[in-house]
């Protein structure tokens, strides 16, 4: 298997429209997100074993969802491999059953992960895609109540989210200065709609996919019967489904633009008032009130994912 392919981006920036069209090239496999990365990075450090690996795989619905068992994974496993493998060995599983020679990944709570992805997979390629984080913002903070697991860390308002923003795209973009234009290409979700057919040839050019061009008829090529937040796939891709302009009152783009307005500016969004030099002091309280209350909560997770009471709460499926 070649190096995987994992496509970032902060959540409701167009991630799984451009996961469903690369998924169509058949030179790589991208199922839908996994969530269980830093979990399984958690519970198992740097090595594994396979029997207490497997028995965790077998307690994962996300597995069970993408037609994966731990038997099928099992032979592909051995004492002492990196974590970094034997979480590649479940996607490489994955790909061969759908007859791709390699895999990808979507997931954008990862884009909080970046750090432990790095070490999973020291030779793998990014695709990072970026919206305007106030249309990112009105998606978001739209979604109904069930759409997804809430948290008490999940961002409550624009500035809140503001904040993610600001965080998450900072982080990758450190992250692509690190591991080079080899590994690590931007792209904008306003080009991806627009000019869809162009860029998507340009991301195949760049992690060396075949391209065909029913990729990017990805109108109705996945299921979204169960995700009410995910309609717009059934549909191609349209400009200006959400328009900050429009549809969020001048306090909130306000409120966003204190906190986040430098990094939208640095990357040439247009501002509502002209570009701050730096974050308020309001702002600067913000982002340190979310900076605490992420850490918190990641700090929590962390416990009780490598705490033996995981098992009890996650049954074998």
């Amino acid at each position: 298997m070649t190096a995987p392919l994992i496509v970032l981006g902060v959540s409701r920036s167009g991630t799984t429209l451009l996961r469903v069209m690369l998924d169509r090239s058949p030179g790589i496999a991208i199922p839908d997100e996994s969530f269980f990365i830093p979990l399984l990075a958690r519970r198992h450090g740097r090595t594994v074993e396979p029997k207490p690996f497997l028995d965790d795989l077998s307690r994962i619905p996300n597995l069970r969802a993408w037609g994966v068992s731990p038997e099928e994974v099992s032979p592909r496993l051995r004492s002492g491999m990196k974590t970094g493998e034997a979480i590649s060995a479940i996607f490489e599983c994955y790909a061969t059953k759908a007859g791709k020679p390699r895999w990808g990944d979507k997931t954008p709570m990862y884009m909080r992960h970046l750090q432990v992805l790095e070490e999973l997979f020291p030779d793998a390629q990014y695709v990072h895609l970026i919206r305007d984080g106030r249309d990112a913002a009105l998606s978001f903070l739209e979604m109904p109540e069930g759409t997804f697991t809430r948290t008490w860390a999940h961002p409550g308002d624009a500035a809140h989210f503001a904040c993610l923003w600001r965080n998450e795209v900072g982080d990758a973009r450190v992250l692509g200065q690190r591991v080079g234009p080899g590994r690590y290409l931007e792209v904008r979700y306003e080009d991806l709609v627009t000019a869809t057919l162009q860029v998507v040839e340009s991301i195949c050019d760049f992690a060396s996919l075949p391209f065909e061009p029913e990729m990017v008829e990805s109108a109705g090529a996945v299921d979204v019967s169960e995700k009410p937040h995910q309609q717009r796939l059934l549909h191609p891709p349209t400009a200006g489904l959400r328009s900050w302009r429009r549809d969020m009152s001048p306090g909130e783009v306000r409120a966003f633009e204190n906190v986040a307005g430098g990094l939208l500016a640095q990357l040439g969004y247009e501002l509502l008032d002209p570009p701050p030099h730096s974050p308020t002091a309001r702002a600067w309280a913000v982002l340190a009130w979310y900076g605490a209350r992420f850490a918190a909560w990641n700090a929590t997770a962390s416990v009780q994912q490598r705490s033996p009471l995981w098992r009890r709460r996650h049954p074998p499926l």
